[in-house]
Parts: structure tokens; C-alpha cells; sequence
């Protein structure tokens, strides 16, 4: 299962992040990051990911009704990330709208979140760094990255 898990977060920031016109070249990406994949196998992913290809423009993203990204980052006061875990601090009344979108975007390195009403924590996946995590993030909330702040080791 995690095997399942590991190769499908790879495709969601595989064609997130870039452009994909056959299953040749996602096989190629995913070998890149050192994930085997036969063909039947990467065809039932796409599937189960509701993964489309559009003709002249490659693979996309599922495409849901979500919020906007740009409103919920202006209420993010400020991120805070202590690995596995992140904090974010919002504006009152944010947090819930910022955890649901964060708990269903593709890009999004969490396991889940947990929101109050201005703070959303965030389990971060286990192999994920502190700038990956704000190089997601940054993908998902423009113009995030002057509010992140690096907890040191204790």
C-alpha cells in the first residue's frame, strides 16, 4: 500500500509541476526518482487519480471547485515548521478553510491536518524536507514564502 501511496504522490507533483505527454515519459520521470512502474500499473493510477490527458496539452490534474489559494494565503499570518510537523497561523476564521484545502490538494505533503479557528497543524509525510515543504506550499499559496519562520532543533 505505501509502495501505491509513494508512486501516485510522485505523479500528482510529477504533472503538477510540469507538462506530460505520455506514459513513456511519466515512466521516465518516476524512474528519475527511483520508482519502477510497468505500464498497466501507471495506466490503473491514472485512473484511480482521475488523471486526464488533453490533447496539445498533456496530462492534467483533476480539476475540483476549491477556494482560492490567493485568499486564503492573505489570511496566513505566519507558517511555522518543525518536522514531521507544521503550524500554521491564520487570521480568525481561516484555519478550517486552509486545513480543507491543504487536506485535498494533490501537491499538498500532508498526512492531514487538524484546524482551531486561527491555527491548522499539519503531520507532514515522512520523507519530505523543510524545502520541499516550502517549495509545495509556495506552489499551492502564492507569495507564501516571507511567512515562514524555521524552528531550530532543541
Amino acid at each position: 500500500m505505501q509502495k501505491n501511496q509513494t508512486r501516485q504522490q510522485a505523479l500528482l507533483e510529477i504533472i503538477g509541476s510540469q507538462k506530460i505527454f505520455s506514459q513513456e515519459e511519466l515512466i521516465q520521470k518516476l524512474v528519475e526518482r527511483g520508482i519502477n512502474a510497468t505500464q498497466a500499473t501507471l495506466s490503473r493510477d491514472l485512473k484511480a487519480l482521475k488523471i486526464i490527458k488533453v490533447t496539445r496539452e498533456g496530462y492534467k490534474l483533476p480539476q475540483t471547485s476549491k477556494p482560492s489559494p490567493n485568499g486564503m494565503a492573505m489570511g496566513v499570518i505566519r507558517v511555522e515548521m518543525n518536522l514531521p510537523v507544521c503550524v500554521i497561523y491564520t487570521q480568525v476564521g481561516f484555519a478550517p478553510a486552509v486545513a480543507t484545502y491543504l487536506d485535498r490538494h494533490p501537491l499538498a505533503p500532508v498526512m492531514g491536518t487538524v484546524a482551531g479557528d486561527d491555527t491548522v497543524i499539519m503531520a507532514i509525510r515522512k520523507g519530505f524536507n523543510e524545502d520541499q515543504i516550502l517549495e509545495a506550499l509556495s506552489k499551492i499559496f502564492p507569495d507564501i514564502r516571507d511567512k515562514f519562520v524555521l524552528m531550530p532543533e532543541l
